[in-house]
């Protein structure tokens, strides 16, 4: 299937490691054209190495902070005056600390909601004008499971992903009379660095609420995301797609791999 992403403008926050990472190599796939940016310097660095060895010659790497409105402006104006659109907008960059709520610091409060939900709301208002000019454009922005379902030890991270996925309803009407598609994913457990602690901690836990038995890796969520922004979606927005091995498809997600049977 072509999904015809050649040479569309891709924007992905906190692209250079973990599930960003994976999303912004698969449009790189795909033929389009990519930018990603992040507070890492030595990430961002990487990133690029990697990308010219492996013969991406259209991946930039730029540093910004997605909760400073200024860094982002100008990033988004440096991509404009680049390539002369914005076709895709991938809001992935998210921050969590793991504390019991009375422990939060104030500085703490300010990280995670400044990275999770100011950083989604700048770029979007930033980005949007850029895609309602050329009546054409998609957001992605990636949620978590703990926006249905939060868990303890993260409820300011919970109440900033439950914020984000509202948010997506909410931009997905207010933009579809600009042609301007917004949807949303979210991940089930994925294998990255924001959730090292929590998986060394509860791994059985949290593979006996999957049906498919097994944590995610980045590279599961890649081609979901490529597909939301190609036009084989063109006609989904508002809604989110969970992408997590059947998490809680059921109460009882053992039960059916003691009855498997060899067929």
């Amino acid at each position: 299937m072509d999904l015809h992403l050649k040479d569309k403008v891709v924007v992905v926050t906190g692209g250079a490691a973990g599930i960003g990472r994976a999303i912004a190599e698969e449009f790189l796939r795909e033929g389009a054209q990519v930018v990603v940016f992040g507070r890492g310097k030595e990430k961002l660095e990487s990133f690029r190495a990697d990308m010219k060895r492996q013969g991406f010659g259209k991946a930039l790497a730029l540093q910004a902070d997605v909760a400073k409105k200024d860094q982002v402006s100008a990033l988004a104006e440096e991509v404009f005056r680049t390539f002369g659109r914005i076709d895709v907008w991938v809001n992935n960059a998210g921050v969590d600390i793991k504390k019991m709520f009375l422990d939060y610091s104030q500085e703490d409060w300010d990280r995670i909601v400044g990275t999770n939900l100011d950083g989604v709301w700048n770029c979007t208002r930033i980005a949007a004008p850029y895609m309602m000019k050329q009546e054409e454009g998609v957001f992605i922005n990636i949620s978590s499971y703990t926006s249905k379902i939060p868990h303890a030890g993260g409820a300011i991270y919970a109440a900033t992903k439950a914020a984000v996925s509202s948010m997506t309803k909410t931009l997905a009407a207010e933009l579809a009379p600009y042609k301007i598609r917004v949807v949303g994913i979210i991940p089930g457990m994925i294998k990255t660095n924001i959730s090292t602690e929590n998986i060394r901690e509860n791994h059985d836990e949290y593979v006996r609420n999957i049906a498919m038995k097994r944590l995610g890796v980045p590279e599961d969520l890649a081609k979901p995301a490529v597909f939301l922004a190609s036009d084989a979606a063109q006609y989904i927005s508002g809604v989110e797609l969970e992408v997590a091995g059947g998490k809680y498809a059921s109460q009882n997600t053992d039960w059916p791999w003691k009855q498997r049977k060899e067929v």
